[in-house]
């Protein structure tokens, strides 16, 4: 899969949004890249599933069980083929700086009516140790790049109402608030934010 890399986006793309100067001077120094996920990241994405582990959060378990199967999954998601119910085709990224993985975007290739309620084209997240570093925002920013390659011209995000900081990052991204609904999940209100591509 191609990569997105920071040290190739103009400068003043990058200062147009407002994030730590110098923790951007940090990335471009060390070359973040959005990238596909890769069997040579293997050890990177188990040490970032572990520390999602000991955090008490088990959303990468099943590349702790079994990394080959998960990264079939993810690779089958990608092609649109042997979906679960309600799932659609979506790809994955991964945020990478010197073979650590930072945190993850999936890029949902179009929205059934249950995704324009809650969850939108666009789920992403950063790894407990590098969070309040600007690299939500970035990883934002990179993913609607790629959305924009896919061909669309909009993209929905979405966020629970009292996640204060995924809310900046979507604004700071071009977010508009267009609504907020309660999730038939959580129970919990979710807001719902358009960016125009």
């Amino acid at each position: 899969m191609s990569q997105t890399r920071l040290s190739n986006t103009p400068m003043a793309h990058i200062e147009s949004l407002p994030i730590n100067v110098s923790v951007v001077s940090q990335m471009i120094k060390q070359e973040v890249t959005l990238t596909g996920p890769s069997e040579e990241l293997r050890s990177a994405l188990l040490a970032m599933a572990e520390e999602y582990q000991a955090a008490g959060d088990d959303r990468y378990k099943s590349a702790i069980k079994d990394f080959s199967a998960f990264m079939h999954d993810l690779e089958l998601y990608a092609q649109g083929l042997d979906l679960p119910p309600g799932w659609v085709q979506a790809t994955t990224f991964w945020l990478v700086c010197d073979n650590h993985i930072i945190g993850r975007s999936t890029l949902r290739h179009h929205l059934t009516p249950e995704l324009e309620r809650e969850g939108g084209h666009i789920g992403y997240d950063i790894r407990p140790s590098e969070r309040r570093k600007g690299y939500g925002t970035l990883i934002l920013k990179l993913t609607l790049e790629k959305a924009m390659s896919l061909g669309l011209s909009r993209v929905l995000v979405t966020c629970d109402a009292d996640n204060l900081a995924s809310a900046r990052i979507i604004e700071k991204n071009g977010g508009k608030l267009q609504g907020q609904v309660i999730s038939d999940r959580s129970g919990k209100v979710v807001s719902q934010y358009w960016i125009e591509l």
